[in-house]
Protein backbone atom coordinates (compact mmCIF):
# COMPACT_ATOMS: atom_id res chain seq x y z
CA UNK A 1 0.00 0.00 0.00
CA UNK A 2 2.87 2.35 0.82
CA UNK A 3 4.32 1.83 -2.67
CA UNK A 4 1.13 3.35 -4.07
CA UNK A 5 0.67 6.10 -1.49
CA UNK A 6 4.21 7.51 -1.80
CA UNK A 7 4.00 8.31 -5.55
CA UNK A 8 0.51 9.73 -5.07
CA UNK A 9 1.73 12.05 -2.33
CA UNK A 10 4.60 13.17 -4.55
CA UNK A 11 2.19 13.98 -7.37
CA UNK A 12 -0.02 15.92 -4.97
CA UNK A 13 2.92 18.01 -3.77
CA UNK A 14 4.00 18.65 -7.35
CA UNK A 15 0.55 19.93 -8.34
CA UNK A 16 0.40 22.14 -5.24
CA UNK A 17 3.83 23.59 -6.02
CA UNK A 18 2.84 24.37 -9.62
CA UNK A 19 -0.40 26.00 -8.48
CA UNK A 20 1.41 28.32 -6.07
CA UNK A 21 4.39 29.13 -8.31
CA UNK A 22 2.73 31.70 -10.54
CA UNK A 23 3.43 35.40 -10.31
CA UNK A 24 0.29 36.86 -8.74
CA UNK A 25 -1.32 40.20 -7.94
CA UNK A 26 -3.88 40.51 -5.14
CA UNK A 27 -6.56 41.35 -4.18
CA UNK A 28 -8.52 39.49 -6.85
CA UNK A 29 -11.43 41.92 -6.46
CA UNK A 30 -11.71 45.64 -5.77
CA UNK A 31 -14.17 48.47 -6.38
CA UNK A 32 -14.38 51.18 -9.01
CA UNK A 33 -12.40 54.35 -8.32
CA UNK A 34 -10.75 52.96 -5.18
CA UNK A 35 -7.14 53.67 -4.28
CA UNK A 36 -6.17 50.04 -3.83
CA UNK A 37 -2.91 48.74 -2.42
CA UNK A 38 -1.94 45.71 -4.47
CA UNK A 39 0.59 43.01 -3.66
CA UNK A 40 2.79 41.59 -6.41
CA UNK A 41 4.11 38.18 -5.33
CA UNK A 42 7.04 36.80 -7.32
CA UNK A 43 8.34 33.26 -6.70
CA UNK A 44 11.63 32.12 -8.25
CA UNK A 45 11.01 28.84 -10.09
CA UNK A 46 14.44 28.26 -11.62
CA UNK A 47 17.80 27.26 -10.18
CA UNK A 48 19.03 30.82 -10.76
CA UNK A 49 17.87 34.02 -9.06
CA UNK A 50 15.18 36.42 -10.26
CA UNK A 51 16.92 39.78 -10.71
CA UNK A 52 14.20 41.98 -12.20
CA UNK A 53 10.41 42.11 -12.45
CA UNK A 54 8.48 44.39 -14.82
CA UNK A 55 4.77 44.99 -14.28
CA UNK A 56 2.47 46.65 -16.78
CA UNK A 57 -0.25 48.77 -15.18
CA UNK A 58 -3.52 47.91 -17.01
CA UNK A 59 -5.25 50.50 -19.15
CA UNK A 60 -7.69 52.59 -17.15
CA UNK A 61 -5.78 52.16 -13.88
CA UNK A 62 -3.55 54.94 -12.56
CA UNK A 63 -0.30 54.10 -10.74
CA UNK A 64 0.07 56.28 -7.63
CA UNK A 65 2.85 55.09 -5.33
CA UNK A 66 4.92 52.13 -4.17
CA UNK A 67 6.45 50.86 -0.96
CA UNK A 68 10.23 50.68 -1.00
CA UNK A 69 11.67 47.18 -0.76
CA UNK A 70 15.17 46.70 0.69
CA UNK A 71 17.56 45.39 -1.94
CA UNK A 72 15.46 46.59 -4.89
CA UNK A 73 15.43 49.74 -7.03
CA UNK A 74 12.19 50.92 -8.65
CA UNK A 75 11.83 52.71 -11.99
CA UNK A 76 8.61 53.94 -13.60
CA UNK A 77 8.35 54.42 -17.36
CA UNK A 78 4.85 55.16 -18.60
CA UNK A 79 2.69 52.23 -17.55
CA UNK A 80 5.70 50.00 -16.74
CA UNK A 81 6.92 49.63 -13.15
CA UNK A 82 10.21 47.76 -12.74
CA UNK A 83 11.82 46.31 -9.63
CA UNK A 84 15.54 45.56 -10.13
CA UNK A 85 17.68 43.93 -7.48
CA UNK A 86 20.72 45.62 -6.01
CA UNK A 87 21.74 42.41 -4.29
CA UNK A 88 21.36 38.69 -4.93
CA UNK A 89 17.73 38.82 -6.04
CA UNK A 90 15.09 36.18 -5.37
CA UNK A 91 16.84 32.85 -4.92
CA UNK A 92 15.49 29.46 -6.01
CA UNK A 93 12.75 28.29 -3.66
CA UNK A 94 12.09 31.84 -2.40
CA UNK A 95 9.54 34.53 -3.20
CA UNK A 96 9.35 38.30 -2.79
CA UNK A 97 6.38 40.62 -2.29
CA UNK A 98 6.22 44.12 -3.75
CA UNK A 99 3.53 46.61 -2.68
CA UNK A 100 2.10 49.42 -4.80
CA UNK A 101 -1.01 51.60 -4.92
CA UNK A 102 -3.21 52.11 -7.97
CA UNK A 103 -6.41 54.06 -8.48
CA UNK A 104 -8.89 51.69 -10.06
CA UNK A 105 -10.85 52.61 -13.21
CA UNK A 106 -14.18 54.37 -12.82
CA UNK A 107 -15.96 51.63 -14.77
CA UNK A 108 -16.45 48.02 -13.71
CA UNK A 109 -14.46 45.38 -15.55
CA UNK A 110 -11.21 43.43 -15.21
CA UNK A 111 -7.59 44.43 -14.76
CA UNK A 112 -5.10 42.08 -16.41
CA UNK A 113 -1.65 42.37 -14.84
CA UNK A 114 1.08 41.43 -17.35
CA UNK A 115 4.36 40.71 -15.57
CA UNK A 116 7.82 39.92 -16.96
CA UNK A 117 10.26 37.97 -14.80
CA UNK A 118 13.99 38.28 -15.58
CA UNK A 119 16.45 35.65 -14.34
CA UNK A 120 20.18 35.98 -13.71
CA UNK A 121 20.97 33.71 -16.68
CA UNK A 122 19.28 36.16 -19.05
CA UNK A 123 16.09 34.15 -19.49
CA UNK A 124 12.66 35.79 -19.37
CA UNK A 125 9.27 34.43 -18.33
CA UNK A 126 6.31 36.44 -19.61
CA UNK A 127 3.30 36.17 -17.30
CA UNK A 128 0.92 37.59 -19.89
CA UNK A 129 -1.13 34.60 -21.06
CA UNK A 130 -4.83 33.98 -20.64
CA UNK A 131 -6.26 31.90 -17.79
CA UNK A 132 -5.53 28.23 -18.31
CA UNK A 133 -2.17 28.76 -20.05
CA UNK A 134 1.19 27.87 -18.51
CA UNK A 135 2.07 31.50 -17.79
CA UNK A 136 -1.22 33.32 -17.10
CA UNK A 137 -1.45 36.93 -16.04
CA UNK A 138 -3.18 37.80 -12.79
CA UNK A 139 -6.71 39.21 -12.97
CA UNK A 140 -8.46 41.63 -10.64
CA UNK A 141 -12.22 42.02 -10.99
CA UNK A 142 -13.32 45.64 -10.58
CA UNK A 143 -16.90 45.81 -9.34
CA UNK A 144 -19.16 48.81 -9.11
CA UNK A 145 -18.73 50.61 -5.81
CA UNK A 146 -21.82 51.04 -3.64
CA UNK A 147 -23.25 54.53 -3.31
CA UNK A 148 -21.28 56.42 -0.67
CA UNK A 149 -18.59 53.73 -0.56
CA UNK A 150 -15.23 55.38 0.08
CA UNK A 151 -13.31 52.10 0.14
CA UNK A 152 -9.60 52.45 -0.40
CA UNK A 153 -6.42 50.93 0.97
CA UNK A 154 -3.63 53.30 1.97
CA UNK A 155 -0.14 51.81 1.65
CA UNK A 156 0.95 53.90 4.64
CA UNK A 157 -1.73 52.38 6.87
CA UNK A 158 -0.15 50.72 9.91
CA UNK A 159 -2.42 47.72 9.36
CA UNK A 160 -1.53 47.52 5.69
CA UNK A 161 0.55 44.35 5.85
CA UNK A 162 -2.14 42.47 7.75
CA UNK A 163 -4.91 43.58 5.37
CA UNK A 164 -2.84 42.66 2.32
CA UNK A 165 -2.14 39.20 3.70
CA UNK A 166 -5.86 38.76 4.30
CA UNK A 167 -6.60 39.83 0.73
CA UNK A 168 -4.08 37.34 -0.57
CA UNK A 169 -5.56 34.53 1.49
CA UNK A 170 -9.04 35.34 0.19
CA UNK A 171 -8.01 35.68 -3.45
CA UNK A 172 -8.48 32.71 -5.74
CA UNK A 173 -5.66 31.40 -7.90
CA UNK A 174 -6.30 30.81 -11.57
CA UNK A 175 -4.85 27.32 -11.15
CA UNK A 176 -6.73 26.34 -7.97
CA UNK A 177 -8.81 23.65 -9.78
CA UNK A 178 -5.56 21.75 -10.35
CA UNK A 179 -5.09 21.40 -6.61
CA UNK A 180 -8.59 19.96 -6.20
CA UNK A 181 -8.01 17.52 -9.04
CA UNK A 182 -4.76 16.40 -7.41
CA UNK A 183 -6.54 15.88 -4.08
CA UNK A 184 -9.23 13.74 -5.73
CA UNK A 185 -6.54 11.69 -7.49
CA UNK A 186 -4.72 11.16 -4.20
CA UNK A 187 -7.87 10.01 -2.41
CA UNK A 188 -8.75 7.68 -5.29
CA UNK A 189 -5.28 6.14 -5.22
CA UNK A 190 -5.56 5.62 -1.46
CA UNK A 191 -8.92 3.85 -1.84
CA UNK A 192 -7.53 1.60 -4.58
CA UNK A 193 -4.53 0.75 -2.41
CA UNK A 194 -6.77 -0.24 0.52
CA UNK A 195 -8.95 -2.37 -1.78
CA UNK A 196 -5.84 -4.12 -3.13
CA UNK A 197 -4.65 -4.97 0.39
CA UNK A 198 -8.00 -6.51 1.34
CA UNK A 199 -8.06 -8.55 -1.85
CA UNK A 200 -4.62 -9.94 -1.11
CA UNK A 201 -5.72 -10.96 2.39
CA UNK A 202 -8.80 -12.74 1.02
CA UNK A 203 -6.67 -14.66 -1.43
Amino acid sequence: MMTLIAPTAAILLLFAAVASAHVSVVPAQSSTGAWETYTLKVPSEKAVATVQVDLRIPEGAAFKQYESTPGWDVTIEGNKVSWKTTGEGIQAGQFQRFYFTVQNPAAAGELAWDAYQHYADGSLVEWSGEEGTETPHAITAIVQAAVGDSHSHDSMNMDGDESMVTDEQKSSSSTSPIVYIALVAALLALVLAIVAVFRRRNV
